[in-house]
């Protein structure tokens, strides 16, 4: 498609739909309710958590997006990923339809740290998930730092932080209630999806109840169904806040996330090696914080948190393949694996405390402590029928097998931090500077970890089968690291500003790493618990342009990666039950690379004539193995955005964007090339018109216009699926009271 083509038919729709249109950036008045005031451009006045201290996105350095409320509504959102994809330096890639995860500028879900409500999600897997159980519809906004702030939140936090943050009620002068109930359906996968919310509060105490159910069957795609891609979720979520005292406040947090036969994409059409569906897949998140404030004039604020989070992956596995071989009578033996039925507990309890000092009226410190632990339990049941058979095939036995095995031994992963993060002032306000450091130290222990745990052959179980393999030890590991961290805000102009971070970030091996043992049949993929912390330094330069009618925000960055770890061939040397000594190939988890990634990405929205704004925003980056020279896998092609906005305040607003990535055939050893591709975006969002008892808001677009077949370099490489959704049209409705 040619750019004249593609700029003549964007005035087309946009002038033909007008009188449809509504301002679309906003800035959320109250979080209780849906009813937002609107500007044309953003200018930066969001206030941001992320960076433990409220501020306004314009007065930090950091290179940070900030996606809100609106943009979940106005977007189809099938999950928090795909909004989150919009934004510059942030790649979606997939497991199917419910499971997503985001790319930060070169860096996968495992160098990031994901945040609920400012409390951890620890779920390290080799599938993805974490970010697919939040309820789109609670959103208040998220938070993504894109670059390293290890000095802030600890291990993990190499490539970024996303700070999910959801909606609450408020305190009031007089007592209210309030609410909202959302309904919508996609047509690509027939979601259906419902939810519904209550707020209530007065001077002293605040309530917020919301619950939602969605549902969808397969996807369609211009290449026809996406097999076993349905799923059913549900959310629940309670929040209170007191007063008890003048200057204190208690919160109370509980939210429920669940979702069931979730498939995982496989089969004839789309390859796989099983037809895999989470049977049970959710979280339980309880959180609580005490916080007084104004105790001196120097410490204006303490405040004690703690989390609790339970995640459950439950998977059934059907193997697609059957194994036939030839015994030394000549019988044949047809060996059928019938369901094999992996899960994982993942508990993980925190708790900080955190001081906030005002040193001066141009000086803040905040100063603290946070500890957590998560605990891993992990089993997998393998249900096997093997068949003997004469040399004419005629049945002559039937043995049945369960198998029990545990992938990852019991174990657990702690972790405790002290932080500071101090933020100045100077020139006039001119200037500001931003230190920040912290020390970690990690603690890992694990049981003994088995393969196999048990074995039941026609009904008689065996719990010490000759064929059992010790695969790790007891024991335990201590990690100690640092982090720093420094940026620099400079405003060249009332409207202008120039920034530079500066990061020295970590990442401790995650359990998975240390302890894995998969067993691939003729090779294991093996743990490593010997492995060493990654290290990173890096450097983002940045410029922003807050006018109000042109909005600009880009960067460069590079970022050196230091014993990364990665799967080499290897040997895994085992003992038997029997103490018989053998060995088996395997790819072990092994510090052997050095890393360089480095890039740029930038958006603008310049709103050139009276309602109209044109946006556009692009990402780059490169990564390679500076041992090898290879290129690091994963990484996503260039791509960006470019897309046309009319505003017609009191009707509603129409935006059509066109979406494209490049080829990418800068790939690692084993990796796909993928081609490069255009699709075309159609969003409508609706003034709320006032029904004089509730109020109504409209949102309603068309996702991939030309029903475009285009392939997701990130998705496709996790070899699940390579093909992405088709034309998808959605209608979104909002009443509120």
């Amino acid at each position: 498609m040619t750019k004249k083509w593609f700029l003549a038919a964007l005035s087309a729709v946009i002038f033909t739909m007008g009188s449809f249109a509504q301002e679309n950036d906003i800035q959320k008045e109250k979080s209780d309710t849906s009813s937002i005031t609107v500007r044309n451009i953003p200018v930066g006045e969001v206030v941001v958590s992320s960076l433990r201290i409220d501020r306004k996105l314009k007065e930090l350095p950091a290179s940070m997006a900030v996606v809100g409320e609106y943009d979940y509504q106005k977007n189809s959102s099938l999950t928090l990923s795909h909004v989150l994809e919009t934004e510059p330096g942030i790649t979606m890639g997939s497991d199917g339809a419910w499971a997503t995860n985001i790319n930060i500028r070169g860096l996968g879900e495992s160098r990031l740290v994901t945040l609920i409500d400012g409390n951890r999600v620890e779920t390290a897997t080799d599938l993805t998930a974490s970010l697919s159980m939040i309820d789109v519809n609670d959103i208040e906004r998220v938070e993504v730092i894109k670059g390293a702030q290890s000095s802030l939140y600890g291990t993990g936090a190499m490539g970024g932080i996303v700070n999910i943050i959801t909606k609450n009620s408020h305190f009031a002068p007089k007592p209210f209630f309030s609410g909202n109930a959302v309904s919508g359906f996609a047509s690509a996968n027939k979601l259906i999806t419902g939810h519904a919310a209550i707020n209530a509060g007065s001077e002293n105490w605040h309530l917020r109840l919301s619950g939602s159910y969605n549902k969808a069957d397969d996807m369609n795609t211009p290449l026809g169904i996406l097999p076993n891609s349905q799923y059913a979720s549900s959310n629940i979520t309670a929040k209170l806040g007191v007063k008890p005292l003048a200057n204190h406040l208690f919160k109370l947090q509980y939210q429920r996330n669940w979702a069931t036969d979730v498939g995982i994409p496989g089969g004839d059409a789309f390859p796989g090696p099983a037809e895999a569906t989470y049977t049970d897949i959710g979280r339980h998140l309880l959180d609580a914080s005490y916080e007084i404030i104004n105790i001196t004039k120097k410490l204006s604020s303490l405040k004690l948190s703690y989390f609790y989070h339970y995640i459950l992956r439950d998977v059934s596995m059907v193997p697609n393949s059957v194994v036939e071989t030839t015994l030394a009578n000549g019988n044949i033996q047809r060996t059928t694996p019938e369901l094999i039925s992996p899960t994982g507990i993942h508990v993980t309890n925190g708790g900080q405390l955190q001081s906030t000092w005002k040193l001066s009226e141009k000086n803040t410190l905040i100063a603290g402590l946070d500890v957590w632990e998560r605990g891993l339990t992990t089993k997998r049941e393998k249900f096997i029928k093997v068949e003997v058979l004469n040399s004419d095939r005629t049945l002559l036995k039937t043995n049945t097998i369960e198998r029990g095995e545990t992938p990852i031994p019991e174990s657990t992963f702690g972790s405790a931090g002290l932080f500071f993060h101090d933020e100045a002032r100077l020139l006039d306000n001119k200037l500001t500077l931003i230190i920040g450091g912290r020390l970690d130290g990690v603690k890992v222990e694990n049981k003994q970890g088995t393969d196999v745990d048990y074995l039941i052959i026609n009904g008689n179980r065996d719990d010490a089968p000759a064929t059992q393999r010790i695969t790790f030890e007891a024991g335990s590991d201590h990690d100690f690291s640092w982090s720093a961290n420094a940026g620099l805000l400079y405003k060249l102009s009332n409207s202008v500003d120039a920034s530079l971070n500066l990061a020295r970030s970590f990442r401790s091996p995650s359990l998975e790493e240390r302890y894995k043992y998969i067993d691939l049949g003729n090779l294991v993929r093996l743990g490593n618990p010997k492995l060493d912390p990654e290290s990173a330094y890096s450097a983002d330069l940045g410029i922003r342009v807050w006018d109000k009618k042109f909005n600009f925000q880009g960067g460069i960055f590079v970022n050196h990666l230091s014993n990364m770890i990665v799967e080499k061939p290897g040997e895994f040397i085992y003992t038997l039950a029997s103490n018989v000594v053998d060995t088996v190939p395997a790819l072990i988890n092994e510090n052997v690379s050095k890393a360089l990634l480095y890039g740029f990405d930038y958006r603008f929205e310049y709103n050139f004539f009276k309602n109209f704004v044109v946006f556009n925003s692009l990402s780059y980056v490169r990564g390679t193995d500076t041992d090898t020279g290879e290129n690091l896998p994963m990484l996503p092609p260039l791509n960006g955005r470019l897309g046309l906005r009319y505003t017609y305040h009191p009707l509603g607003s129409v935006e059509l964007t066109a979406v494209g990535a490049a080829k990418q055939d800068k790939v690692a050893p084993g990796e796909k090339e993928t081609d490069g591709y255009v699709r075309f975006d159609l969003s409508l969002s609706s003034a709320e018109f006032d029904l004089s008892f509730i109020k109504l808001q409209l949102f309603a677009g068309v996702d991939n216009l030309t029903n475009t077949s285009y392939s997701n370099h990130l998705s496709t490489n996790r070899g699940d699926i390579s093909i992405e959704p088709g034309r998808n049209a959605y209608v979104r409705l909002n009443f509120i009271f």
